[in-house]
């Protein structure tokens, strides 16, 4: 099952979903129990927190739904949760979602909804009116079947990849054992500015693009989907440091692929890096992140002279080999933490359909 083997269409998204809004509840109304509170928020799931049912004219709950933030967060809940007034509740007439379906249509909706922010934001008005594109069966309609298999075989493969991954690596030592020292980011990386400035210079697409970078710590810095401009293309394999941005300066994030960016990003590169080196670093310098706001501003020169705590050699030198099996280690326990649910998910499964 291929992507590109199928039609693709637009809908309308009232056309194919119905669409319902949260509404605002003071917090001094609601009390605390066990049904998660969504709100405009990239982090938890979209949860805020956990409160108890109340009766009230604006308390909204919905159940097995995928939430679109005002702000474009899209997740999928299973489970029953509270809407705040900034969230939308999506769900598809006559039929019943299951996290395959939904993470497919995760990704189409995070293609939609990309481009919205604090100033401009997707309204109850909004979201139904906008279009969303999806792969059609023969009758031109929403192919939700082919949506859920898709998602099957794309986990049955990584769960192929993971099991050949974790026997084929060895454990490392912790953090704890060992030396660490402090480097210049301008020593350790050749730093080039990002070169756009602004999405409205260039065309946006769903597919045969390219990430488009920007001032966020969500989305691995990715704000929308755009047509390849050679003049403007980033390589992969670097570091992003992200230099300006309410919420976001002080953060980095490591690219494998080609992009664009802002220039509100500088871009690393050094021969040392690869995946597993690139997220060891990133983790440690976004430490740096509590440093600057919009009165003490990351610019290039601030940057440069940033210091990062980093594993060091018996020379003295920064352990890059340490840093790749390290988070391989991680990644792999990770890995056998998601093999043994799968593994129990399955035998709960089974469970369920034995005689009484």
């Amino acid at each position: 099952m291929e992507l590109t083997g199928k039609k693709w269409k637009e809908f309308k998204i009232d056309d194919i979903f119905s669409v319902s809004t949260g509404s605002l509840i003071q917090k001094e109304i609601l009390k605390t129990g066990k049904i998660p509170r969504l709100t405009a928020t990239d982090n938890k799931n979209g949860i805020f927190d956990f409160y108890g049912k109340i009766e009230h004219k604006n308390y909204r709950e919905v159940t097995n739904f995928i939430s679109v933030s005002f702000l474009g967060s899209v997740f999928y809940h299973p489970y029953t949760a509270s809407l705040d007034m900034k969230i939308h509740a999506v769900k598809i007439p006559n039929v019943i979602l299951n996290r395959y379906l939904a993470v497919f249509l995760i990704f189409c909706f995070k293609r939609m909804a990309s481009v919205y922010c604090y100033g401009d934001q997707l309204s109850s008005t909004d979201l139904p009116k906008k279009k969303i594109l999806l792969p059609v069966n023969s009758k031109g309609e929403p192919d939700y079947a082919f949506m859920e298999n898709y998602m099957r075989q794309k986990e049955k493969e990584l769960l192929k990849q993971y099991k050949k991954q974790v026997s084929e690596f060895e454990s490392v030592v912790p953090l704890f054992e060992k030396n660490w020292s402090g480097f210049e980011i301008g020593k350790l990386f050749k730093i080039s500015a990002g070169k756009s400035k602004g999405l409205n210079h260039l065309q946006n697409v769903t597919k045969g693009g390219i990430n488009y970078l920007g001032a966020t710590n969500s989305n691995n810095g990715v704000l929308a989907y755009v047509q390849k401009v050679e003049s403007m293309t980033h390589r992969g394999n670097s570091i992003c440091f992200i230099r300006n941005g309410e919420g976001s300066m002080g953060f980095s994030v490591y690219k494998a692929e080609d992009f664009i960016a802002t220039s509100d990003i500088s871009v690393g590169y050094a021969d040392f890096l690869n995946k597993y080196v690139g997220l060891f670093i990133t983790t440690v310098a976004d430490k740096v992140r509590g440093k600057y706001n919009f009165g003490y501003k990351r610019n290039e020169k601030r940057l440069k002279k940033e210091k990062i705590l980093l594993p060091i050699n018996s020379q003295g030198e920064p352990d890059y080999v340490y840093m790749e099996n390290y988070m391989k280690a991680l990644e792999n326990e990770k890995i056998m933490q998601y093999l043994a649910y799968k593994k129990l998910d399955a035998l709960k499964r089974q469970t369920c359909l034995l005689p009484i």
